[in-house]
């Protein structure tokens, strides 16, 4: 009889994040929410019906489920890369692919914020989510990958109620806006301007925006970019030529690029603070690397602040906070194991009713042969159903893995506490 069993669908991401390329390339790479539906469209076409495409500041992943993983990853490459303008080498070294458990463990840590630039942060959960949905409706997402996502926002979930590690990006905000209270008094009066979309700038700038700043506008050099994001945040979106103006107007300037190049520099904030007649400002840098030239720090009039610093500001003698990213990884683990090991389980259920199906016609063919001699029947039973594997047990033996294979068969029919005994002759 042929082999009809369905062939294992195996996790898979493919993607680019803030450790493995440069900002540059991931703002070619990000896919805006309207050009989404062609992309996984695109995937379609070739083949890939089990997927979705998360795009953010820190990421840009095809996550999904496919029979032979490594057979699409030149499909997906080539994808991005027709996205982003390049050529498929261009992005050697700075795209990677991952498979099978390290996909799976992959995707929880991204459900729970522990992939992300500021361990923690709320916005990756909920993104991860409306990319799935968005998938769902666009018709590439079957039972078992959702399944698989569902795992993990209950990973999330958990990490989310048992640690404090949500507290850390919640309490740096918490600290910029206490600060810049302190240097400028009454927020009401204060002008902000965001600079980049990275996720933690944003969320700063919505804590300003909860305390009831004057006014907030956004600036990143890449206008499709900060348009979604500005519609969001209800705000003036600046362009390239109103940015000098913009940072010497504001009081508080948020620094969100993260360019591995200094996007606010000495000579910008020497000529704003000329024309604020040396009015404070106060700049926090969120970017990784720094996005403030460090020379700034010396200026007088101007306050800049990274994570570390207001990190230091929020949770001043908290000692315990990577105890909280080690428990939060350690229910990861946990929760992607446990996936995992039912995943495997269910796995199994094909060949355990392959096996019982054919023990069972094995039966009805000798009962057939020797009517009611129970005991010619059992005997005969045992002969065929052992003959098969007797001999596969005979040629494993001479094998390099004969004591694996002895200690697999032992378990299996629960022989590990049964000593050998003599086959009678």
């Amino acid at each position: 009889m042929a082999d009809t069993s369905p062939t294992r669908r195996r996790a898979f991401v493919i993607g680019a994040n803030h450790r493995s390329c440069g900002l540059s390339v991931r703002d070619r790479l990000f896919v805006e929410d309207g050009d989404i539906p062609g992309f996984l469209e695109k995937l379609k076409i070739a083949g890939i019906r089990e997927a979705f495409i998360l795009s953010t500041c820190d990421r840009i992943e095809v996550q999904g489920q496919h029979e032979t993983p490594e057979l699409i990853v030149p499909i997906i490459h080539a994808l991005l890369a027709e996205h982003a303008g390049l050529d498929p080498a261009d992005l050697a070294g700075q795209v990677y692919d991952k498979s099978d458990d390290d996909a799976v463990r992959h995707i929880f840590s991204v459900a729970a914020s522990l992939d992300s630039q500021v361990i923690g942060e709320p916005q990756v959960l909920g993104q991860l989510k409306a990319a799935h949905r968005l998938a769902a409706q666009s018709g590439v997402m079957l039972g078992a990958f959702d399944g698989l996502l569902q795992a993990a926002y209950s990973a999330a979930k958990r990490v989310r109620t048992e640690t404090a590690i949500g507290e850390r990006p919640v309490s740096i905000a918490a600290a910029g806006t206490e600060l810049a209270q302190g240097l400028h008094g009454d927020l009401e009066r204060v002008s902000v301007v965001l600079i980049g979309v990275g996720e933690l700038g944003e969320l700063i700038a919505r804590h300003f925006q909860a305390c009831g700043i004057r006014h907030l506008e956004l600036f990143h050099p890449i206008i499709s970019r900060a348009t979604p994001l500005a519609r969001q945040l209800d705000c003036h979106l600046v362009e390239e030529a109103g940015l000098v103006g913009a940072i010497a107007e504001a009081d508080v300037i948020i620094c969100a690029m993260g360019r591995r190049r200094h996007v606010i520099s000495t000579d910008m904030i020497r000529a704003a603070l000329k024309t604020r007649r040396n009015k404070p400002q106060f700049i926090i840098d969120t970017g990784i690397p720094g996005d403030v030239e460090p020379a700034v720090h010396r200026i007088d009039e101007a306050f800049v602040y990274d994570t570390t610093d207001l990190e230091r500001v929020a949770l001043d003698g908290k000692a315990n906070r990577e105890q909280e990213a080690d428990e939060a990884r350690r229910i990861v683990d946990q929760e992607a194991d446990g996936y995992l090991r039912s995943r495997a389980e269910r796995d199994a259920v094909p060949v355990v009713t392959a096996l019982r199906n054919h023990f069972s016609d094995v039966r009805e063919q000798v009962l057939v042969e020797v009517g009611n001699d129970a005991e010619r029947a059992s005997e005969l039973l045992i002969n065929r159903l052992l003959d098969h594997p007797s001999r596969i047990l005979r040629d494993a033996a001479t094998g390099a893995n004969s004591k694996d294979t002895e200690r697999t068969v032992r378990k299996l029919f629960n022989l590990e506490n049964i000593g050998d005994k003599e086959t009678p002759s």
